[in-house]
């Protein structure tokens, strides 16, 4: 026990002995505690019993290096890096930042491009279409423009030209089949009755949406999405009650272009057309525009025959340059449209590209009303308005997805 006494009183304080200085951030201890290992570790090696155990577990603890004190140079270092850390997450937000500025203004570009696109299509088709009576020779003029800008983008490397089957090709036909159709009797509607009107009728898509849906994919609409459907239906009626320009042929190639538009939906759900890497959105689209043309154009060799060409223009005594250059614009303004619109859809989800298309559809009514200088009485305005009104409800009820129910 003395021994151990001995070995525990060498570790007091001395306060007659300075403190020896060994540096910046020194503690006082220090030499107390470097003087008491020699002495600690001579008593544990001259002892045997209890004292010699606490001797060697103390000369232990008391020969374990010091920690190395931090100097000035280090601790300005780690505020350098502190501050360089700093401003690196600053920066990465910044930049943050802007890249989604830039992303916005880009998407609002497109938005922008679409409706512009969309606008000069329709009037310059109507134009063509009223002194040109011929719908399915004006068809193919723009599935044949879009075949050409299709295959310069493949040639030139500007779209990845796509890699496809032939049981892809035959998985598409249906979806090209009822593409084309959908386009013709767009423009069979155009052709009879004001723009306006053939855009209220297409505002009950959603109506054949969820019909279609339920009949052949089994998709049950909730009780919302069916109550949205009947202002889109009321309101279509109430314009056609009051449409100056109303013709039976027009109404119901607009309704046909909704029914075979929505069913090119319900097919591509039904046949699930697996796309390989290369076979994105643009190209399906470009390869249903070719197939379209090759469809199309034997139908109107065989029906309404080569009607678009000068000779028959000028025949007709129609301002030549005039008809053909507007053609050509309409062609391409309907293919460079439909192209920022699955861009659009690239970028956004599918309830945001639905309500940017019911935005869309009131832009062109209200813009050719104004340059075709259209009659609209105020019942008919109010029609247009509620069926277009019922289409952003049903795109906003879409997200509202029915709860599985728990087994």
């Amino acid at each position: 026990m003395q021994s151990a006494a001995a070995a525990f009183g060498l570790v007091r304080p001395c306060p007659t002995r300075p403190p020896l200085q060994l540096g910046p951030g020194s503690s006082s201890c220090r030499p107390i505690l470097l003087h008491a290992r020699p002495l600690a570790a001579g008593i544990a090696s001259s002892s045997r019993g209890p004292a010699a155990v606490a001797a060697r577990s103390l000369g232990r603890l008391l020969l374990l290096p010091p920690p190395p004190p931090i100097s000035p140079d280090r601790a300005g270092r780690g505020r350098a890096r502190h501050v360089a850390c700093g401003a690196a997450a600053g920066d990465a937000k910044a930049e943050e930042e802007e890249g989604g500025l830039a992303k916005t203004l880009q998407l609002g570009a497109l938005f922008g491009l679409w409706y512009l696109f969309n606008i000069y299509f329709n009037i310059y088709n109507k134009q063509v279409l009223k002194v040109f009576p011929y719908p399915i020779n004006i068809t193919t003029v723009q599935f044949a423009v879009g075949t050409v800008v299709a295959l310069f983008m493949w040639i030139t490397g500007i779209l990845r030209r796509p890699k496809i089957s032939g049981a892809q090709l035959f998985a598409i036909l249906p979806l090209a089949v009822v593409h084309t159709m959908g386009n013709l009797f767009t423009n069979m509607s155009l052709g009879k009755v004001a723009v306006s009107f053939t855009h209220t009728i297409k505002a009950m898509e959603p109506f054949f949406s969820v019909l279609l849906s339920a009949i052949f994919l089994g998709e049950l609409p909730t009780v919302w999405v069916i109550l949205s459907l009947l202002p889109i239906v009321g309101g279509v009626a109430l314009a056609s009650l009051t449409e100056a320009s109303f013709n039976w042929a027009g109404f119901w190639s607009a309704m046909a272009s909704n029914v075979t538009f929505q069913s090119r939906n319900v097919l591509s759900k039904k046949l699930m057309v697996k796309k390989e890497e290369s076979l994105d959105n643009i190209n399906l689209f470009s390869i249903i525009t070719v197939m379209s043309f090759f469809l199309l154009a034997p139908v109107a060799f065989l029906t309404e025959g080569i009607k678009i060409t000068p000779t028959v223009l000028q025949s007709a005594g129609l301002n030549v340059k005039q008809v053909l250059t507007r053609s050509l614009l309409a062609a391409l303004c309907f293919h460079a449209y439909q192209q920022v619109s699955y861009m659009i859809l690239a970028r956004v989800s599918p309830v945001t590209h639905s309500v940017g298309n019911c935005v869309k559809r009131v832009v062109v009514i209200v813009t050719s009303v104004l340059f075709f200088r259209t009659p609209v009485s105020p019942i008919n305005s109010l029609g247009t308005a509620i069926a277009l009104a019922g289409v952003f409800l049903y795109s906003q009820l879409k997200r509202l997805k029915p709860k599985p129910k728990a087994a």
